[in-house]
C-alpha cells in the first residue's frame, strides 16, 4: 500500500465504518417491535411484495451463491426451513440469518468480541508430491445460548476494486485481479483478533506470509479468493438501502436492509464502481500447514505455522471511501 498516508486518514476510515453501522442501526430502531419468538424462516417467502422491496430478485440466487455446497451432515432427519431459496436445517438457518442478514458476531473496528469459536481438522490430499495439510474452518456461533455451526465468518473490510497496473515492463502482474481474487484491507488489530481466535480454537499460530502490511496506516491487505468459473457460485455484492422500506424482523434481531446488485465481478466490470468499497465481507476460511505427506503436523510443533486462506462469499457495503491508498501493482509482502 502507498506510504504517503496519515494517521488522520486511518481514523477517518475507521469512523466511516462506525457511521455506516449507525446508519442501519438507527433505521432498525425506528421499525416495528421485535418478534417474541423465532418465526419459521419460510414465512418470509410468503410475503413476496415485502421481499421484493427489500431484496429485489436475489432471494433464489443468493442462496445458491452464498450457500452453495456448504452444510453440516444429512438434512433428512432434521426439520428444514427455507432461507433465500434453499431448504436448510432450522438451526443452520438461524445461524445464516445471524451472520448474513443481521451481520452479527463479525470482526471489526470498535466491535465487541464475537461469540464464535474456530474449529478445524486437517487432512492430506494423498498426493505424494503435495506437502500441504488442509482443513476448512468451521465456526460455532453462540446465539443466546444456542450453538450453531456455519462455514462462514464476517469481517469489517474495505474491498479494493480500483484499477490496477496489470503489466509492468512487459511482465504480467496481479493476474486475475477482480475475477479470481481481490484485495481486502482491514486494521492490523482486527487481523490480530482473528489470529487469537484461531489460536484459541485450533491451537495453531497464524503465519503472516503473503499478507501486505502498511505501517503508516496500521492496515493489512489480504488476498481474498473468489469463485469465478462457470460451475462455481460467484460472490454477491450488496449495497445498503438508503430508501425507507419495511424491515423484516426475526426473534434474534432485525435484517439489515441491503439490495443485491450482482456479483463482485459484475461490479468490478463497471468503471464507475472501480473504487474502494467499505462494508462487511463474509468469508469461508481454510487453514493450510506445510509439512510432509507421511507426517501430520500438530499445533505447537517447532517450526510449524498455519496460513489462512480467505474466500469471499458475499460483501455488504456501506459505500466507498477515499481514505485508503489502494495497491496498484505487486507490492512487497511480509
Amino acid at each position: 500500500m502507498s506510504a504517503d498516508g496519515t494517521t488522520a486518514s486511518t481514523e477517518n476510515w475507521k469512523r466511516s465504518l462506525v457511521t455506516g453501522r449507525q446508519h442501519w442501526e438507527s433505521k432498525i430502531m425506528g421499525s416495528v417491535a421485535e418478534a417474541d419468538v423465532i418465526p419459521n424462516i419460510a414465512a418470509d417467502h410468503q410475503q413476496p411484495q415485502l421481499q421484493q422491496e427489500q431484496r429485489g430478485d436475489e432471494d433464489d440466487s443468493e442462496a445458491r451463491e452464498d450457500h452453495h455446497g456448504h452444510g453440516h451432515g444429512s438434512h433428512s432427519s432434521q426439520e428444514l426451513v427455507e432461507w433465500r431459496g434453499n431448504f436448510v436445517p432450522k438451526k443452520e438457518a438461524k445461524g445464516l440469518r445471524h451472520v448474513f442478514d443481521e451481520l452479527q458476531d463479525h470482526f471489526g473496528h470498535q466491535r465487541p468480541d464475537p461469540n464464535v469459536r474456530f474449529n478445524v481438522s486437517l487432512a492430506h490430499s494423498g498426493n505424494g508430491n503435495d506437502d500441504t495439510w488442509r482443513g476448512d474452518v468451521d465456526f460455532t456461533y453462540n446465539i443466546n445460548g444456542d450453538f450453531c455451526n456455519l462455514d462462514y465468518v464476517g469481517v469489517d473490510v474495505c474491498l479494493d476494486l480500483s484499477p490496477k497496473y496489470m503489466h509492468r515492463q512487459g511482465r504480467p502482474m496481479l493476474k486475475g485481479y477482480g475475477q479470481s481474487w481481490v484485495y481486502a484491507y482491514l486494521p492490523e488489530t482486527t487481523l490480530d483478533n482473528i489470529k487469537s481466535y484461531v489460536k484459541i480454537g485450533t491451537g495453531w499460530d497464524v503465519s503472516t506470509e503473503g499478507m501486505v502490511y502498511d505501517p503508516n496506516r496500521n492496515l493489512v491487505a489480504i488476498e481474498a479468493r473468489m469463485n469465478h468459473l462457470n460451475e462455481e457460485p460467484t460472490p454477491s455484492f450488496w449495497v445498503v438501502d438508503n430508501h425507507p422500506s419495511p424491515i423484516i424482523t426475526t426473534g434474534e434481531g432485525k435484517d439489515v436492509p441491503f439490495t443485491r446488485v450482482g456479483s463482485v465481478q459484475d461490479v468490478n466490470g463497471d468503471p464507475h464502481q472501480q473504487r474502494v468499497h467499505r462494508g462487511v465481507g463474509i468469508f469461508s476460511v481454510s487453514l493450510e500447514v506445510y509439512g510432509t505427506p507421511n507426517f501430520k503436523p500438530s499445533p505447537g510443533m517447532y517450526g510449524y505455522e498455519a496460513s489462512l486462506v480467505f474466500t469471499l462469499v458475499s460483501i455488504r457495503t456501506w459505500g466507498v471511501t477515499d481514505c485508503i491508498a489502494p495497491i496498484v501493482y505487486s507490492p512487497r509482502k511480509w
